[in-house]
């Protein structure tokens, strides 16, 4: 039997993804799967640079402002939906892109990540939820640098959501999670996949970030955050750990000034798209097309696409 086939571009915030994946989904008939964990919301439109419906060029696009900010989304949930939205675009006889820089999204689907846990018991989650409520994420990520420290490499501090799960799976298996994540990588892909990740010049890739921050400035994402904070979403709410909403956040409570919370939107995205890298160099059977070998030319590497997609 024929495997499914399945396209994927990804790569560090402000690559170039979105336009590039645009002409890429039209010249083979594609449908694009977001695999992006803030674009799902609505309202957050600014700070996560969420394309606009009369930008998509006539491509359908899945997965992209569905849900409400106070609403939980994971990998899970990601799984299960991208796999879903896998079979409705190749049953109307279209290929599946999926585009975006969370690598651990695009894992999930590509080598069908089991995440059954060991068991029911949720008691030390809780437990672990309770104690980022009290003193904040520091200490649990500590821990978990002492027990894993490869898990920490590729997960933020701040991303509190995830420092639990690696200390719950290790508190129940006695392993840390990133050798199990190692383990599930190793599987077979059940998809006839080919697997593009778009870089560039470090400094090139920190320059974009600086201007696309100062853009969404610009365009009014205080004035976005403000309006989110108005409709009482927790600070601990997934949706108000997305970069340029923590950050934003702190501004508006008082916690910093305005000049300092760009600075560190400015950095953690740099910082994000570091940690990007890493978790795509971890990754096999994959595509780079470093845009400095192009001559940052869009149709040049377009080319090279169609090319490895023929073959």
């Amino acid at each position: 039997m024929d495997k499914q086939k399945l396209c994927i571009i990804t790569g560090p915030t402000a690559a170039g993804k979105t336009r590039l994946s645009i002409e890429f989904a039209r010249k083979i008939g594609g449908e694009i799967i977001s695999a992006d964990s803030m674009q799902v919301y609505k309202y957050m439109d600014i700070g996560t640079d969420k394309i606009k419906p009369e930008n998509m060029g006539g491509v359908r696009h899945h997965l992209i402002d569905f849900l409400d900010p106070n609403e939980d989304f994971n990998v899970f949930t990601f799984q299960k939906l991208a796999k879903e939205a896998v079979s409705d675009i190749s049953s109307r006889g279209h290929i599946p892109v999926i585009v975006g820089g969370t690598g651990f999204y695009i894992q999930a689907v590509l080598y069908d990540i089991d995440f059954t846990e060991t068991d029911e018991d949720d008691s030390y989650r809780r437990l672990l939820e309770e104690r980022v409520q009290k003193e904040g994420v520091h200490n649990i990520y500590e821990e978990l640098m002492k027990v894993d420290p490869a898990s920490c490499e590729i997960i933020h501090e701040n991303n509190a959501k995830r420092v639990i799960r690696a200390l719950e799976y290790y508190k129940k298996t006695g392993k840390p999670i990133s050798e199990h994540n190692l383990t599930q990588r190793q599987k077979e892909s059940s998809y006839d996949f080919k697997y593009f990740v778009l870089t560039d010049r470090r400094d090139i890739l920190y320059s974009r970030i600086d201007k696309r921050v100062d853009l969404m400035i610009e365009e009014g994402l205080e004035d976005e955050v403000r309006k989110l904070a108005a409709m009482d979403i927790p600070r601990t709410a997934t949706s108000m750990q997305g970069l340029g909403y923590r950050e934003m956040l702190s501004y508006i409570d008082g916690e910093c000034d305005l000049e300092r919370a760009v600075y560190l939107i400015k950095r953690n995205t740099r910082h994000f798209a570091k940690r990007q890298l890493t978790w795509f160099k971890r990754e096999r059977d994959v595509i780079w097309l470093d845009k400095n070998e192009y001559d940052h030319d869009d149709q040049k590497i377009l080319k090279e696409m169609l090319k490895y997609y023929e073959e």
